[in-house]
């Protein structure tokens, strides 16, 4: 049985990982510098990324960071030649950078309010895809994880613009996955349940003990929960693993 050096796994690697400043993004990032991936963290918030790109590269890991607007096509395509440029290649990918978006009922649901988060959630997904697939066919291969969310699979009262662009995220997964499983790409998305983040508290209509029972596993979710199944999709260790949307709920669907 090989053993596994989870210290080197990913040593020679290049990582994009968008939303990395906080929560789950960076949780990911840090495993990912963890194991030897050299890590460029992209977000809308520069001075958060630059700082945690700071913090990572005094570990002794290689990291790096760039402002990045997921809705805007032109900024994903700087975030991936960055990357390229200042590492010489891009093999991973982790698209996480995601809001959630006002409670209102389907009927009422602002119209501004629906774009900005579509356009986030979702179209941020496909954009960043779009041009991180041909930098990541250039270097020969790698793999893609896409953030959905347990909305993914779940309706949510009051969250129509969340659950429909996660909804959309699997979707696209599954299809760009297709596309792309005989080309040495793996692309795959991970379902969280609600797990304590920054964003989950900046909702003021968020009842975080209701939460916690919505879960039998009696507890929300940590970043590192989800940074570990990520990076586990990421790894030749997930070598046959294609297309698929992977929970990380505490049980949360299984009700």
């Amino acid at each position: 049985m090989t053993v596994t050096d989870y210290r080197t796994e990913f040593s020679g690697r290049t990582a994009l990982v968008t939303g990395a400043a906080s929560g789950i993004g960076r949780a990911v990032a840090d495993r990912l510098a963890a194991g030897g991936a050299s890590v460029v963290l992209a977000d809308y918030q520069e001075t958060a990324a630059a700082k945690a790109a700071d913090e990572i590269a005094g570990t002794g890991a290689q990291a790096a960071a760039i402002r990045m607007d997921v809705t805007d096509p032109a900024s994903a395509e700087a975030a991936v030649a960055f990357a390229t440029g200042t590492f010489g290649a891009l093999h991973l990918a982790v698209n996480n950078a995601g809001i959630g978006g006002v409670s209102a009922q389907s009927g009422a649901y602002p119209l501004d309010e629906w774009r900005r988060v579509v356009d986030t959630n979702l179209s941020g997904v496909f954009y960043s895809m779009r041009y991180e697939l041909p930098a990541i066919l250039e270097a020969g291969g790698g793999a893609i994880v896409n953030m959905a969310s347990i909305l993914g699979t779940n309706g949510f009262a009051g969250s129509a613009a969340y659950v429909a662009a996660k909804h959309g995220v699997v979707g696209l997964t599954k299809t760009a996955a297709l596309e792309y499983a005989a080309r040495n790409v793996r692309i795959n998305a991970v379902g969280p349940g609600f797990i304590d983040t920054p964003l989950l508290h900046a909702s003021e209509d968020i009842d975080v003990g209701a939460l916690v029972d919505l879960h039998p596993a009696g507890r929300l979710g940590t970043a590192a929960d989800v940074a570990e199944l990520t990076v586990f999709l990421l790894s030749e260790r997930a070598s046959f693993v294609h297309g698929s949307y992977h929970l990380v709920d505490g049980a949360y669907a299984a009700r």
